[in-house]
């Protein structure tokens, strides 16, 4: 399904998911208990020390994407592996198109990749004449429905269990009970078959590591294995950001994936996929082919923007963003939400209604406290509010109120009058203040001294 970033606004988008009281009640409950067991599954260890050699793998991959996709490419292709080089979304998706045709392929089975909703693969495949199916139960869902993934881990925390049954019966063709292993049973069997008449599987990559030229899969459904492992043709898109130079890093950074994504210590597989079948091997592709896609992340390299390729895509900062939790995935117009996608949708799309995402943050720095790798999200919303200020998009007026409220507030004395002064403000708003305190409670608390 393409974006809703087009003719639409933050706000507006916002206002539509304010109004669905189920999710704004289902998205705590279901990250409430993630960032719970985080807390729990690192209690007596140095998760800070661990976070810190997250921190220095992620940062010394990107700092040196040059020379390590180079050491990717050459070891893949070692390995047997045909390497694609996609500049953008519609670049990557005629490669994969041609692998299809090329390979005479009539289905395609998919395992979850946020990558292939940021370059809206699927569509192109259709169009292409090619039957495609989700294999991630919450992917699965969101397809059948025609929806959009709400969460990087959890697509569909927005919907109901009554709601799946309901779309499940008509595919079904029958009445589901609303039992979460009847409706399990269910997908399963549909899935199955397509496993085994897919002719392409394609997935996504976790990471991909330089020294062996491995993609690494990590998933808690066989779907990843299955999609890698039984089509005759394998394709692995994996976006530059991704790679990582040795196979030990795994050992860093799986942990801190699934412990801040799924608050496992490892989850149920994880894969190795590092070329197509060999002689005397009984399972495995016969062909292997791994599309490099840049989409515009070459270009945060060396910029003020450079630590959000760090991302491992783990969502924990979507679990704890006060926003995020109000408001959901769909509010962000794009594929990430919450402050990751604050962050990286202003960078890959030019289109004003992205920019103003930099503003779609409290600046309560909680993103910053939780993310495995130490991304330094906070400054980096700040950071697009500075350059969008900078910029044309905002009006002569809101750059003036600011900059007369920065002035203000430098002044212990002016602080504490609008401490004073703010409620009457919120129950009264007056010219600019209307469309501040429209969106927001206003609040003063003694802090302690």
């Amino acid at each position: 399904m393409s974006d809703h970033l087009t003719g639409t606004t933050f706000q507006t988008r916002s206002v539509e998911q304010l109004a669905k009281p189920f999710q704004r009640q289902a998205i705590p409950n279901a990250v409430d208990p993630t960032v719970a067991g985080l807390h729990r599954l690192f209690a007596g260890s140095d998760r800070d020390r661990l976070r810190d050699l997250g921190r220095d793998i992620r940062g010394h991959a990107v700092a040196n994407l040059p020379k390590l996709v180079a050491q990717l490419v050459d070891q893949l292709e070692t390995n047997g592996v045909t390497v694609h080089f996609a500049g953008d979304a519609a670049e990557a998706r005629a490669i994969v198109v041609s692998i299809c045709s090329r390979a005479g392929a009539r289905r395609v089975v998919k395992a979850k990749s946020m990558l292939t909703e940021e370059i809206e693969l699927n569509p192109a495949l259709e169009a292409a004449g090619l039957e495609v199916v989700e294999t991630d139960l919450g992917e699965y869902v969101v397809q059948l429905d025609g929806d959009r993934p709400s969460h990087i881990i959890g697509p569909i925390i927005h919907r109901t269990a009554a709601e799946v049954r309901e779309l499940f019966s008509r595919v079904a063709g029958t009445e589901l009970a609303e039992d979460a292993g009847e409706l399990a049973r269910f997908a399963r069997g549909q899935l199955r078959a397509a496993f085994l008449a897919a002719d392409v599987g394609i997935s996504g990559a976790n990471f991909a590591v330089a020294e062996t030229g491995s993609i690494a899969l990590v998933t808690n459904e066989g779907n990843g294995r299955l999609t890698t492992a039984l089509p005759r043709v394998h394709i692995a898109m994996v976006g530059v950001e991704r790679v990582v130079p040795r196979l030990d890093d795994l050992a860093v950074l799986v942990p801190l994936l699934t412990g801040s994504g799924t608050a496992q210590r490892i989850t149920t597989y994880l894969t190795l996929a590092s070329g197509p079948r060999r002689e005397g091997e009984v399972d495995g592709p016969e062909e292997m082919h791994v599309v490099l896609v840049d989409g515009g992340r070459s270009a945060i390299v060396g910029s003020d923007y450079q630590e959000v390729l760090s991302c491992i895509r783990c969502g924990a900062c979507q679990n704890i963003c006060p926003v995020y939790r109000q408001v959901g995935g769909h509010a962000y117009g794009w594929v990430y939400g919450g402050p990751i996608g604050a962050v990286l949708t202003p960078l890959f799309r030019p289109e004003a209604e992205a920019q103003e995402l930099g503003q779609a943050s409290s600046l309560c720095g909680a993103c910053d406290d939780i993310c495995p790798v130490r991304i330094p999200l906070h400054d980096l919303l700040r950071t697009l509010r500075r350059d969008r200020s900078a910029g044309a998009t905002v009006s002569r007026g809101e750059r003036l109120a600011f900059r007369i409220w920065s002035y203000a507030w430098a002044s212990p004395t002016v602080f504490r009058l609008s401490a004073l002064l703010a409620p009457l403000a919120a129950r009264v708003p007056i010219g600019p203040a209307r469309r501040f305190t429209a969106l927001r409670d206003v609040v003063f608390s003694r802090g302690r001294r």
